[in-house]
Formats: structure tokens, C-alpha cells, sequence
């Protein structure tokens, strides 16, 4: 069902998919989603769940070990992970809506602030409640908003955008 949500997307807003056309899609019937899904947001967060594992993981790439600090430049995986997230971006700005709210901005910021939390608290590392929120809030924030269109032109760019909240993001973790 996923897939099908997907291919549908391709083709028209989330809002103008029906659930007949994404089960006729997937070869089950109405019934069968329902008892999976309560509508199709859940099954577009659901569907989404990898973006959200992808998104803490390209964050996080550089840590080999939890005690080092983190490079001057971000991880090739969060270029990456921006780059993936501006190719379905109709489908994700529907469920992460500006300053970081919806289903899918919500699921995204408590895994990222309960990874950050778990690998601060993990290497002793003081205020992990904190920093944890902070960029969690911060991270989520910025990618709801940069998907909606609301940076200027020359943060368009996956890699670009990479390069910007980088600083940002480590600048959180060390005034913690």
C-alpha cells in the first residue's frame, strides 16, 4: 500500500488521492486497508516512517565514535537525505506543515530528540534534555520550512541547505 500511496502521489496531492484508488492500486480491497490504516494520512506517515529513520541517520553519520566531535562540514548523508526529501516534496509538505507541525513533523522530532538525547546521555555529555530538544526543534523546523518554499532562492539546493544547518545544528550540540 505503501508504494501505491507513493505512485498516486506522483501523479496528484495527497489531498485528491482516494483510498479506492491507492487499494485498487496495491490489489487489496477498502476493507483490507481499513483494517491497517484509519485513513490515508496514517498510511502517508506511515509510508514516510523510512524519511523520518533516514533523516536521524544522515544526521548522525559522521559518529563513529560517540565521544568525537563532529566535522567543520556536514555528512555527505545529509545532502543525501535533503536531496531524497526535495524529490517527494509534495507528499511531505502535506504531512509536515511550516515550523515543523503535522504527523510527520512530529514523529520526526521526537525520534531525532530521543536519538540525540540517548547518544548525549550515552557519553556524559551535560543538558542532553536540552540540546536534544533544541535540535530536534531546530533540524525539524528548518526542513518543514525550506520544503514550503519559504527560504530564499539560494538555499534551494540540497547541499547547500546541508551546508547551512550544519553550523547550526553543531553550534546547538556545543552550547549545551
Amino acid at each position: 500500500m505503501r508504494e501505491s500511496l507513493f505512485a498516486e502521489c506522483e501523479q496528484r496531492p495527497l489531498a485528491e488521492v482516494g483510498v479506492s484508488a491507492v487499494a485498487r492500486r496495491a490489489g487489496v480491497g477498502r476493507a483490507t486497508f481499513y483494517l491497517h490504516y484509519e485513513d490515508l494520512t496514517a498510511l502517508a506517515v506511515d509510508a514516510c516512517a523510512d524519511v523520518v529513520h533516514a533523516a536521524v541517520d544522515a544526521l548522525h553519520a559522521w559518529q563513529t565514535d560517540p565521544a568525537a566531535l563532529p566535522p567543520v562540514r556536514p555528512p555527505a548523508a545529509l545532502a543525501g537525505f535533503l536531496a531524497h526529501a526535495a524529490e517527494r516534496a509534495p507528499l511531505y509538505r502535506t504531512l509536515l506543515l511550516p515550523g515543523d507541525g503535522g504527523p510527520l513533523g512530529e514523529r520526526l522530532y521526537r525520534e531525532l530528540r530521543a536519538r540525540s538525547r540517548a547518544e548525549r546521555a550515552a557519553v556524559g555529555a551535560p543538558r542532553p534534555d536540552l540540546v536534544a530538544s533544541a535540535v530536534a526543534a531546530a533540524f525539524t523546523g528548518v526542513l518543514a520550512d525550506w520544503l514550503h518554499g519559504e527560504f530564499p532562492a539560494d538555499l534551494a539546493d540540497p547541499a547547500e541547505l546541508a551546508e547551512r544547518i550544519w553550523p547550526l545544528l553543531v553550534a546547538l550540540h556545543r552550547a549545551g
